[in-house]
């Protein structure tokens, strides 16, 4: 579990911008991935957001930079994306670039972020499945 004032001291080493758009989509996650923990990686430079420590139980991870920030979604190939909001070429992972306070509110990010969740259910199901 990570502390508020952990996050908060990483994200102010960003621009004002960067660290606002931050601390709003972190309120969006809260809202929509129910009980989710933050974790913060500071060797990867990142907050991960997920239901346990391993890598598969991830769901997203905010991901700031010098020149901006973005969202990133583990198993982000996989998901839904009418609104054509993921972007990258890796094998699984896709990032939105958080470009806008309006973009942050959307309902299609909101959208995007349940799909996430609802994959990581699924995916546990599988693995229960599995076992």
């Amino acid at each position: 579990m990570t502390t508020k004032d952990s996050v908060d001291s990483f994200l102010s080493q960003y621009d004002e911008q960067v660290y606002a758009y931050a601390l709003q989509l972190r309120g969006v996650l809260s809202a929509n991935l129910p009980n989710v923990t933050e974790q913060l990686d500071l060797p990867a430079r990142m907050i991960a957001y997920g239901y346990g420590q391993k890598y598969a139980e991830m769901v997203c991870t905010i991901i700031p930079s010098k020149k901006g920030l973005k969202l990133g979604f583990y198993k982000g190939v996989d998901l839904p994306d009418p609104d054509k909001l993921l972007e990258g070429t890796g094998k699984t992972s896709r990032y939105v670039e958080i470009t806008s306070d309006k973009q942050i509110k959307s309902v299609a990010l909101k959208k995007l972020i349940k799909s996430a969740w609802s994959a990581y259910k699924n995916r546990m199901k599988d693995q229960q499945v599995k076992s």
